[in-house]
């Protein structure tokens, strides 16, 4: 063989081989081998015996589920069959403005097509679709469990299941398109020149005009938080931010209860008969004083007035009082009387964030008792019953057990968990439990087009809540934080790389003539893309975790 061809073929075997050299390409692909080896096993299962079945409404998975069928009389072994579906009739999308549209969505009926099929079978009834799993391609399907005989006869149908296979993460995902700290940046500068913000700057009412602000607590406490935070990132706009800072959270203050009052200190959750406010108004949410609470905290920080901080520790002292005797609190009470709407309880989250803030960065150890009852309700009965239900200003509270799951409240409480100062082993395997169960029931790493071909989600992305099946960036940043969280705590590559994914693709969807981040990340009709909201405490979310990216990765 003369030279040239030897040099041919030494080219054409580099040409062969290098993709499967690359180091980078070696890294992704074992990690969605790992990604995929997860997928196998199921998600706190009901037949373990710590909790219930969690996953009566769910509509989706990506972990391989298991249901609590019924057995079959004089069934010897059950044949698990798994085939692809038609889903006929449509869920009703929430309006944008509609409190639970979903309550009154039509029933998907489901029915079995000819073609492939993947089955296996099991002495039980209950056990997880572990063994065909990721053989079943993405997309809408059926699960029929039959009761044999010893013959392999039918005896009866023990239960039958249609959900959606959604996609596995499988990397690489397009990175982020520029630096994490500019993003910020450029989403703090939008918020901040928004009419409805620099009204603020003349006085100490919300401009209506942004709708959102009827809800004062969240979306008027978190403007407090963005405005007193900004100077440090613009010096040549301090002087506005905090002015306008101290202008929204003097609003908040004037419209607390006065002391005194069962729910002295608290601002309203609702304001100004808009929105979700023309239905609630004088109700509050318990955990929502909590978010202009911080908004006075940072504000605090950025000017040391002990107004701010003073109004917090009134804050707390009424949630002392407050607290019932095994550490829950209600959901919703009016707010002239204190007295609780329904019988349901918080999900406490926020409180116990905010007393661990009290504590590392002031020192205030006050709330130790509250903090330990509060966490022991938390431990005891939401995380183990797994019910960590949606609990959100603009839609009802009043929902069956794992009617409304969200990651709005797994994902933050896992990352309170791996943030405990010595996080054990069962916190830590609690931790998984609620960041699986947020990417299985809400994180969409693709999705299937439509007939005209456009695939309708921007992701990878995560919905918010099972009654509203939207992918909302905030959600994105929830459970990026969890991974985060877990990956500091454990090492864990695949969730870094999990948490990666989620956060770059705000950058992509992040206007670049603006800098707006927006709230749904989802394509829509330029007629029902004028009705997209904005919500601003979601992109405040997202300024803050290009903050915690940027960091990571040691931006300048």
């Amino acid at each position: 063989m003369n030279n040239i061809i030897k040099a041919s073929c030494a080219f054409a075997i580099a040409l062969i081989l290098a993709p499967s050299c690359n180091p980078e390409k070696i890294a992704q692909e074992r990690l969605n081998k790992t990604a995929a080896k997860e997928y196998l096993q199921p998600i706190r299962p009901f037949y373990e015996g710590r909790n219930p079945c969690w996953n009566g409404f769910s509509k989706k998975f990506i972990y391989a589920p298991a249901f609590d069928f019924e057995a079959v009389e004089g069934a010897v072994k059950y044949r698990y069959t798994v085939t692809p579906a038609v889903l006929q009739g449509e869920a009703v999308e929430r309006n944008d403005d509609d409190g639970d549209a979903m309550a009154n969505a039509k029933e998907r009926e489901s029915k079995a097509v000819e073609g492939p099929s993947w089955s296996f079978t099991s002495k039980v009834q209950t056990v997880a679709l572990s063994p065909i799993w990721n053989d079943i391609p993405v997309g809408d399907v059926v699960l029929k469990v039959e009761g044999l005989d010893a013959k392999g006869n039918v005896l009866g149908l023990a239960g039958e299941r249609a959900f959606f296979r959604d996609f596995p993460y499988e990397g690489p995902y397009t990175s982020n398109v520029r630096p994490y700290r500019e993003a910020a940046l450029m989403a703090m500068l939008y918020i901040h020149s928004m009419p409805q913000i620099q009204a603020w700057k003349d006085q100490v009412e919300p401009d209506l005009s942004y709708k959102h602000n009827t809800y004062a607590n969240k979306i008027i406490g978190r403007t407090v938080t963005v405005e007193a935070k900004l100077g440090q990132y613009f010096p040549e706009y301090r002087e506005d931010a905090l002015k306008i800072a101290r202008n929204a959270a003097q609003f908040l203050i004037d419209q607390s209860r006065p002391a005194g009052d069962s729910l002295a200190y608290f601002p309203p959750t609702y304001y100004g008969g808009l929105i979700a406010s023309k239905k609630y108004e004088g109700q509050v949410m318990v955990m929502d004083p909590l978010m202009a609470a911080r908004g006075f905290l940072d504000l605090y920080d950025a000017t040391q007035d002990t107004l701010y901080y003073n109004q917090t520790i009134r804050i707390l002292s009424t949630y002392q009082r407050l607290q019932r005797e095994d550490g829950s609190f209600p959901i919703k009470c009016w707010h002239d009387t204190g007295v609780p709407t329904g019988t349901g309880c918080a999900m406490l989250h926020p409180l116990l964030n905010f007393i661990r803030r009290m504590e590392n960065q002031y020192g205030v150890y006050d709330y130790t008792e509250m903090r330990d009852k509060a966490e022991k309700w938390m431990n005891e009965v939401a995380v183990e019953t797994f019910d960590l239900t949606g609990q959100f200003e603009d839609v009802s509270t009043d929902v069956k057990p794992y009617q409304n799951l969200t990651n709005c409240t797994a994902a933050p409480y896992a990352s309170y968990l791996l943030n405990s100062e010595h996080p054990t082993a069962k916190q830590i395997a609690d931790a998984r439990d609620l960041i699986n169960m947020s990417e299985d029931q809400f994180v969409h790493w693709n999705s299937l087009p439509e007939k005209n071909g456009i695939r309708r989600l921007f992701g990878p992305c995560v919905f918010e809540q099972h009654h509203y099946q939207t992918p909302v960036d905030n959600s994105s940043c929830n459970v990026a934080n969890a991974y985060l969280d877990l990956w500091e705590v454990t090492g864990d590559e695949l969730a870094f790389a999990k948490a990666k994914a989620l956060v770059d693709v705000l950058t992509i969807a992040q206007s670049d003539g603006s800098g707006q981040v927006p709230t749904t990340l989802d394509y829509r009709s330029p007629e029902k893309d004028k009705k997209r909201t904005f919500w601003l405490n979601c992109c405040a979310a997202s300024i803050e975790m290009f903050l915690r990216m940027a960091e990571i990765q040691g931006e300048e």
